[in-house]
C-alpha cells in the first residue's frame, strides 16, 4: 500500500535535492566509519528525511536571532536568489560529514574553514563578527544538532535521554573540526546553553527579512506552496517556547504550524518508503551492514 504513495515523495525529495550533485563518495573505501560510529545515536537521526529537513528549517529560524550570525548571512550569503542552493549545500554537507569516509569528512571540513576565513564583518549594531569564532560557531552547530534531534523525535520516534546525550557528544565532533570550543554534550546541557546565551538574542528587521525570503522560497518540485507551508509550519512546531516568542508566532501561526506538522507527520513513513538508497544506506553498506540498520528505533 505505500508502494505507489510513495514513489511520488520520492521523486519530490530527487528534485527538491538531486543526487550526484556533491561529488561525495559515500561508498570507499570499505570499512571505513567516517567520524560517527555506525552503531551509534547520530547514524540513525541523520538518516530519516522528514526529520532532518524540518530541523534544519528549525535550525534556520533560531539562527536569524542571533545578531552575528544574521550578519554573516546577510553580508556573505545569497540567500535572497538562492535559498534553495544554500539548503542543498547545507544538506550536503550534513551528509557528507555524517556517512562518507574520514578522508572525504575532513576535506569537506577544511573547505568550509576556507570559506569561513573570508566571512567577517560588522553586526548591525556595530559590533564585529567573525565565522570563525568559536563561540559563533557553537551557536550554529547547538541549532541545527538540537532541531535534528526535535526532528526526529517528533517524525520517527522517541529518543531516551541517555541517546540524546550520546547524539550531542558525537555531533559535537565536526562543529570542533570547525574550530567551535566549549560545545555542550548532553541535552542538560544544550538546555542550559540556550538559556546562557538568550540575553545576546534579538528579533530584528533583518531577521523579519530573513524569514520572509524563507517564507516565500520557491521549491523546484510540484505544489512548492504547499510544500514549503508544510516544512516550515513543522519545523517551526520543534522551536522552543521562548523562541517561538521572540519570532512572534501567535495563536494564529501556532495552528497553522500544527497542520503543517500533522501533513509531515503522515508523510514521513512514505518518504522512509520512498528513501532507500541515500548516503545513510551506501554508508551501510560499505561497513558491510544491512541498510536498514540506520532505520532501528531507539
Amino acid at each position: 500500500m505505500l508502494s505507489p504513495l510513495a514513489h511520488p515523495l520520492r521523486t519530490w525529495v530527487l528534485r527538491a535535492f538531486p543526487r550526484g550533485e556533491s561529488g561525495i563518495d559515500y561508498d570507499q573505501p570499505a570499512g571505513d566509519p567516517g567520524l560517527f560510529p555506525h552503531d551509534g545515536a547520530a547514524w540513525r537521526i541523520h538518516a530519516d528525511f522528514a526529520g532532518m529537513l524540518s530541523g534544519g528549517l528549525c535550525a534556520l529560524m533560531l539562527q536569524t536571532l542571533h545578531p552575528a550570525a544574521l550578519s554573516g548571512v546577510w553580508d556573505h550569503s545569497n540567500f535572497r536568489t538562492d535559498l534553495v542552493g544554500r539548503l542543498r549545500r547545507t544538506t550536503h554537507f550534513v551528509a557528507g560529514t555524517s556517512y562518507a569516509s574520514r578522508a572525504e569528512a575532513e576535506r569537506l571540513v577544511a573547505r568550509v574553514r576556507r570559506i569561513h576565513d573570508k566571512v567577517q564583518g560588522v553586526t548591525e549594531s556595530g559590533a564585529p563578527y567573525s565565522a570563525n569564532d568559536p563561540a559563533l560557531l557553537t551557536w550554529v552547530h547547538v541549532t541545527e544538532a538540537f532541531g535534528f534531534l526535535q526532528g526526529y523525535r517528533r517524525f520517527a520516534g522517541p529518543v531516551p535521554t541517555d541517546d540524546a546525550d550520546r547524539y550531542y557528544d558525537e555531533s559535537r565532533v565536526v562543529a570542533e573540526m570547525l574550530g567551535a570550543r566549549n560545545v555542550p554534550r548532553t541535552e542538560a546541557g544544550v538546555d542550559a546553553y540556550f538559556e546562557s546565551v538568550r540575553g545576546e538574542l534579538a528579533f530584528t528587521h533583518r531577521s523579519r527579512a530573513v524569514l520572509g525570503v524563507l517564507a516565500t522560497m520557491s521549491l523546484p518540485v510540484p505544489m512548492p506552496g504547499l510544500s514549503r507551508q508544510v516544512f516550515l509550519g513543522a519545523g517551526a512546531t520543534l522551536l522552543p517556547d521562548w523562541a517561538l516568542q521572540m519570532l512572534g508566532r501567535g495563536p494564529r501561526e501556532r495552528l497553522r504550524d500544527a497542520a503543517g506538522a500533522r501533513a509531515l507527520a503522515l508523510a514521513a513513513p512514505l518518504f522512509r518508503a520512498g528513501l532507500t538508497d541515500g548516503p545513510a544506506q551506501h554508508a551501510c553498506r560499505r561497513m558491510g551492514l544491512d541498510p536498514d540498520w540506520v532505520r532501528r528505533g531507539f
